[in-house]
């Protein structure tokens, strides 16, 4: 199977889930053999790499392209505008919209000096399959950054068709699209309808142990019959990584910590608190008694290298009460490594597709605390599918503070003794991840599959 002279170039959503999601999927193309090309803009390339170095290791063998697009504006996150989506990075994605020329300027010269040549898109950034349309040794591929319940119910429930019967008796309570995502957020998406060339397929960072069901469901979507969906996830599991002999602090406190006694607290990169909610927050890990972990920062803005919203204070007493006990960290952290840690026993979470596929490869139970776009659909999958976590927040109250108390108790609930079952059931699922995505599992043959079809 000769792959030298296939040319892969990927086109991710400029939000940095999405951005991390594609560098795995890069890093494993590499590693088997093919020459992957990053596109983006000049600031998010930059991102890719420099968070690469501080959690993965080397980007190497990867070929990033900074492509000429508008300048964007990067103002700061805000908490109070109605809905929790990250309408603040709007900018860059309304920026991205004009990666459609040089993109394709970018894959005629590809297309020139190589037998085939394979467009990944996003699904948030499918106008940009038509870029290759034209030439005849370019094929398109859709990659799902989501989760396939989440997008199978978006899709349903958006469009108000019933839900197909194979569904009824799992009982799922229904999720509103409303507060998932913004109105500007919903016509960039909406926008791009009646540009979409039609592809060879689709790539999902998921695997049937985790959500079988959907996956079959996604696969027989109007548009999608006879289709391939190649299910190879989760990514981060299979990229290549190496020891770059650099160990963040925190994981060096977890090191000193009892096995399984500390809860890793996260909301993601684009998530914002009130300072309200983090004073509760705070006020509740505190009254606990637990361990934690908590990484408190600032949301990302569209540009992550210019001047950073204020990150949420904490008062002086605070850190000298939980001396000990506690630790706060206030930039980026190495997730994965924290999640697999052994003294992790519990994630607190906004439920993003990352953190989640990260955490069930790890085997640590989640206590669900969504705040926009997929993340209220993936916490039905943790804590009504899978069972593997508690939920800390329900949608349906995302308007309400989560006083200290609810706070506190949800933490004694996942990491006392009423959550052994589910850290049991936690401990299960990581090793069928685990096994899908090693030789005979149903992810490594999918991939493999893949690139055997794009090598073809």
């Amino acid at each position: 199977m000769a792959t030298d002279d296939v040319a892969v170039v990927m086109v991710p959503l400029p939000a940095q889930g999405h951005l991390n999601q594609f560098l795995h999927l890069s890093r494993v193309l590499v590693s088997c053999g093919l020459a992957v090309h990053y596109v983006g803009s000049a600031t998010h390339n930059r991102q890719v790499r420099e968070r690469a170095e501080n959690s993965l290791g080397s980007a190497g063998g990867i070929y990033f392209h900074d492509l000429p697009l508008p300048h964007f504006s990067s103002p700061a996150p805000t908490y109070d505008a109605g809905v929790n989506f990250p309408g603040h990075l709007q900018p860059a994605f309304d920026a991205a919209l004009h990666v459609f020329t040089p993109l394709a300027d970018f894959l005629r010269s590809l297309a020139a000096s190589s037998r085939r040549v394979v467009l990944i898109h996003d699904s948030s950034m499918t106008f940009t399959s038509v870029a290759g349309a034209s030439l005849p040794n370019v094929e398109s591929f859709c990659f799902h950054t989501i989760s396939a319940i989440s997008g199978f119910l978006y899709r349903c429930e958006g469009s108000g068709s019933p839900r197909e019967k194979a569904i009824e008796h799992l009982k799922l309570p229904r999720v509103s699209n409303e507060g998932c995502i913004t109105e500007e957020f919903k016509n960039f998406f909406h926008s791009q309808r009646n540009m979409f060339a039609d592809g060879e397929g689709r790539l999902l960072n998921t695997c049937r142990a985790i959500e079988d069901l959907f996956i079959d469901l996604i696969a027989r979507e109007p548009g999608w019959e006879g289709k391939k969906t190649f299910t190879i996830g989760p990514l981060h599991q299979t990229a290549a990584s190496e020891n770059r002999g650099v160990r963040h602090g925190c994981v060096e406190w977890l090191d000193q910590q009892p096995l399984g006694s500390v809860l890793y607290v996260s909301f993601g990169t684009t998530s914002t608190f009130s300072d309200e909610q983090v004073a509760e927050l705070a006020a509740g890990l505190e009254a606990s008694g637990r361990r934690f972990l908590w990484v408190l920062r600032a949301a990302d803005r569209c540009d992550i290298f210019s001047e950073d919203a204020e990150n949420k204070r904490l008062p002086p007493e605070f850190y000298a009460r939980v001396e000990g006990r506690g630790m706060v960290v206030r930039g980026w952290a190495p997730q994965v490594e924290i999640l697999s840690h052994p003294a992790t026993g519990g994630f607190m979470s906004h439920c993003g597709w990352n953190s989640c596929i990260e955490s069930f490869a790890a085997g640590v139970p989640i206590l669900a605390w969504p705040m926009h776009s997929d993340q209220p659909r993936n916490a039905l999958l943790v804590t009504h599918l899978l069972r593997v976590g508690f939920p800390a927040r329900n949608w349906e109250t995302r308007a309400e503070l989560v006083p200290a108390e609810a706070v506190r108790d949800a933490v004694e609930q996942l990491m006392g003794e009423e959550g052994e079952e589910v850290k049991r059931r936690a401990r299960e699922l990581a090793a069928e991840v685990r096994q899908s995505t090693s030789e005979g599992g149903s992810s490594k043959a999918d991939l493999d599959a893949f690139v055997a079809h794009i090598a073809r």
